[in-house]
């Protein structure tokens, strides 16, 4: 894979090791909150208001601090003085490497300069489309809200890789897909594997284990944030005139070859990294005109 993180490459240029780069991971854990847990910890809300904001988020395009204000949970000057201890307080897996002894500082500069020479082929910055595709502003609207959602309703941390036209989807353990029609037409298809499928179940069923739950459990929960996501999508694209229907979700098992494009259609693949081991794939097979 050439998409790696900070630790990994870290790692595999042999600058720590995997037991330091696992403390310091530790460390951030233990450090970093998030607006809500922090905002708990502030005391200015209830794990019941963080649930309720969390719920909203899936039906509105929001970032959750934005939502608390606007559930009235939060006032504005709370929202800043949250954000600002989280700020302060934030700490990168680089300065936790620093803080365990693993790097120092001028090692951690040096090793960053090298990464992001190293990784700049590969992650995009921002979402970019071929030239010439119909309908660009949906299908980044579509990307960026897959994104957003990764974020919000799953909890995922993930490094995005480059938009690559392809001739089929990759194999997984499952695909889930929707379809748009109307003023644009194609399938939406989010390619997960069997530990990422678990994940989004975990996070759609709000349960810290799903193990003993049934395959059919599992598949259903990935076509529900599928759901989530373009809901999110088609209402979005109705605020600049685009009118679009979806289909109800489905589950697709590829081939072991993986997923071929239809004729008449083109497809757009968008990796998205989730840890060394783990990515999934969004895939947007696209009607020609």
């Amino acid at each position: 894979m050439a998409v790696k993180f900070f630790g990994q490459f870290l790692v595999g240029q042999g600058v720590v090791t995997s037991e330091a780069l696992l403390h310091a991971i530790e460390l951030q854990e233990r450090t970093n909150l998030k607006v809500g847990e922090m905002a708990l910890a502030m005391g200015y809300l209830t794990a019941d208001d963080i649930e309720r904001a969390h719920t909203a988020q899936q039906t509105k395009d929001l970032n959750f601090g934005d939502m608390l204000v606007e559930l009235g949970i939060l006032s504005t000057t709370q929202l800043q003085e949250v954000i600002a201890r989280q700020k302060a307080t934030h700490l990168y897996i680089g300065e936790a490497l620093v803080k365990v002894g693993a790097l120092t500082p001028a090692k951690l500069d040096a090793c960053l300069a090298d990464f992001k020479a190293d990784q700049a082929p590969y992650v995009a910055d921002r979402i970019e489309l071929p030239a010439g595709l119909p309908n660009q502003a949906l299908w980044e609207t579509t990307v960026d809200m897959t994104y957003k959602m990764i974020t919000r309703v799953l909890g995922i941390q993930f490094r995005p890789g480059k938009c690559q036209e392809v001739s089929q989807l990759g194999p997984h353990e499952m695909i889930a897909g929707m379809d748009f029609s109307g003023d644009a037409n194609a399938r939406y298809l989010l390619s997960v594997s069997g530990r990422l499928q678990r994940t989004i179940a975990k996070a759609v069923l709000k349960e810290d284990c799903v193990d003993h739950e049934p395959q059919e459990i599992l598949e259903d929960a990935v076509m529900e944030f599928v759901n989530i996501v373009c809901g999110n999508v088609v209402a979005k694209a109705s605020q600049s005139g685009t009118a679009l229907e979806i289909t109800p979700p489905m589950t697709i098992h590829p081939p072991e070859n993986g997923l071929p494009v239809p004729d008449g259609y083109c497809a757009l693949l968008f990796p998205i990294h989730v840890s060394e081991d783990d990515c999934m794939e969004l895939g947007l097979f696209i009607k020609k005109p």
